[in-house]
């Protein structure tokens, strides 16, 4: 059964591009500058990386999801991308090329038959060649992407997403992703080599259970047009820093059914792709400031669907990669992922209930490092929706973030309204599942059972965290700070030393401590109370 299932997945190949291949990966094909020629393959493509550019050849194969099976359509789809891609990465896709066979052979470039120069044989899409280092994916191999990297790629979707065309496709909403999650669990029991069936089954059945909850809201995105010609395939391999900045490329070219899709879904792929990698920390830092930016918290409700039906993508992905790898060892670690992706693609629709944390605390006590740091272990992938006060207020009043308030920014009854901005969207968020911390001074004794109250109508866990500091410590941390949406100083310190904060019942916290007995503290704290 496994030999038999693996052909029935390479019989995808509709033809022979070997002479191609051979032809572009020839140095000489490219002129005497270039001595050496790398080979990328995808289960859609093959990319050479040759002196200053990169050459692109579509695979000749039919999927359900993806067509290439003739040249008339491998040349439209290049088109097709060069066009698509224009919207974010318009300075790395240059041109289309012909391959043409004539008498001397295969010959890239050449005018075609009516040029006297050959049949055309196949289509090369030619871009500007990039380091590879700076993919997105090769610095979290390496360890080195940082939150400035990650905050700036989230705005970079974001805008990218605000001025995506709005699309009214046919098949829209919940009928859409019924599709991708019938379509996904087809090809699992095509490979039982490698998917359980009765594991592939029950995914199929609890994602379905999902959709069927979800049908509405995902029909009502679709009609408020947060369907959107979007990227379709977001994941770090398809982000590169260019002039250090993160820069959306291949977008989804080949299927509108994988393109036009809601915002959110697009935005999943990122985050279960950074999860997968066991970069959740960044995860959640890209969640929470593309909600942000956006605003929209009600769609953290689909964020487990979402989640478990771009990991099975991944797993039907690395199971076409599987049938057409030639080495052993390829094969073996394309097997492993494929397993690895749909083990995830299964335990994200698994139950989580949602929790409130609250973390209060005067001025300068570290409120915002620590919910940062705990956000990501909270709840469910990838982690709580953290909401700062210092954040909301600018956004209330329509400042930037780094921008400076007046003083009637922060009159009590400026203050109530920060504060009941707060708990409306800690409402949404916990009543979309999703769990929440929120980070503020919460000084009022009112202010505290309020946040409370919110948890319990919620059905939700609470935890409550006081910050406690020196005065003096609380003043040199604030007067330190730099490039952060706190307007607080040392005199806002002084002021707030002189409250009367009445009785705090949750647990203090001794914020002098370092930042990692602090977390382990208050992540003891989390596991002790519900």
């Amino acid at each position: 059964m496994p030999r038999e299932a693996a052909q029935n997945a390479a019989s995808h190949v509709t033809g022979d591009q070997s002479a191609v291949l051979r032809l572009l990966g020839d140095p000489a094909t490219y002129g005497p500058e270039v001595t050496k020629v790398e080979r990328i393959d995808t289960h859609g493509a093959i990319v050479f990386l040759a002196g200053e550019r990169a050459y692109k050849v579509k695979r000749a194969v039919a999927y359900p999801y993806m067509d290439f099976s003739t040249l008339e359509k491998r040349h439209r789809f290049c088109l097709r991308e060069r066009d698509i891609n224009s919207r974010s990465a318009p300075q790395l896709y240059l041109d289309v090329l012909p391959v043409t066979q004539g008498a001397g052979g295969l010959r890239l470039g050449g005018g075609g038959k009516e040029n006297g120069e050959g049949d055309v044989v196949e289509w090369v899409l030619v871009m500007r060649r990039f380091d590879q280092a700076c993919l997105m994916s090769t610095l979290a191999e390496a360890g080195k992407l940082t939150p400035e990297m990650m905050t700036a790629l989230a705005d970079a979707i974001a805008a990218f997403h605000a001025a995506a065309e709005p699309k009214r496709q046919r098949a829209a909403g919940a009928e859409a992703m019924t599709w991708v999650v019938r379509e996904n669990g087809e090809e699992f029991l095509e490979r039982e080599d490698l998917f359980n069936r009765g594991d592939s089954e029950e995914l199929t059945t609890a994602a379905l259970a999902q959709l069927g909850r979800l049908a509405a809201q995902l029909d009502a995105r679709a009609e408020a047009g947060q369907v959107r010609l979007c990227h379709g395939d977001l994941h770090l391999r398809n982000v590169v820093l260019l002039d250090d900045k993160p820069t959306l490329f291949d977008a989804i070219e080949f299927n509108d059914a994988i393109a036009c899709i809601d915002v959110f879904y697009d935005l999943a792929f990122l985050l279960m792709d950074l999860d997968h990698r066991d970069l959740r920390a960044f995860a959640n830092l890209v969640l929470n400031r593309y909600l942000q930016q956006t605003g929209d918290i009600a769609a953290l409700a689909l964020l487990p669907l979402f989640l478990s039906t771009r990991a099975a993508v991944r797993a039907k992905v690395a199971a076409s990669l599987e049938a057409v790898a030639e080495e052993e060892p390829v094969k073996l670690s394309r097997r492993a992922e494929a397993a690895a992706y749909f083990r995830r693609a299964r335990a994200y629709l698994q139950p989580a209930a949602p929790r409130l944390v609250v973390v209060g605390g005067l001025s300068g006590t570290g409120k915002t490092t620590l919910a940062r740091a705990l956000a990501p272990a909270v709840g469910r992938a990838p982690g709580a929706l953290h909401l700062r006060s210092d954040v909301l207020r600018k956004r209330l009043a329509g400042t930037a973030e780094l921008e400076r308030l007046p003083a009637s920014a922060y009159t009590p009854e400026a203050s109530d309204r920060v504060y009941a901005a707060l708990r409306a969207q800690a409402a949404e968020a916990l009543a979309a599942g999703q769990s929440v911390i929120l980070d503020a001074v919460f000084a009022k004794p009112e202010e505290r059972a309020e946040a409370e109250g919110i948890a319990k109508a919620a059905g939700a866990g609470f935890t409550g965290l006081w910050l406690e500091a020196a005065p003096e410590v609380m003043a040199a941390r604030v007067t330190k700070r730099r490039g952060d949406a706190s307007d607080a100083d040392a005199a806002v310190v002084e002021r707030q030393i002189t409250y009367d904060l009445g009785t705090i019942d949750w647990p203090r916290l001794d914020a002098g401590h370092p930042l990692a007995a602090l977390q382990d503290e208050a992540a003891r704290l989390l596991s002790s109370t519900t």
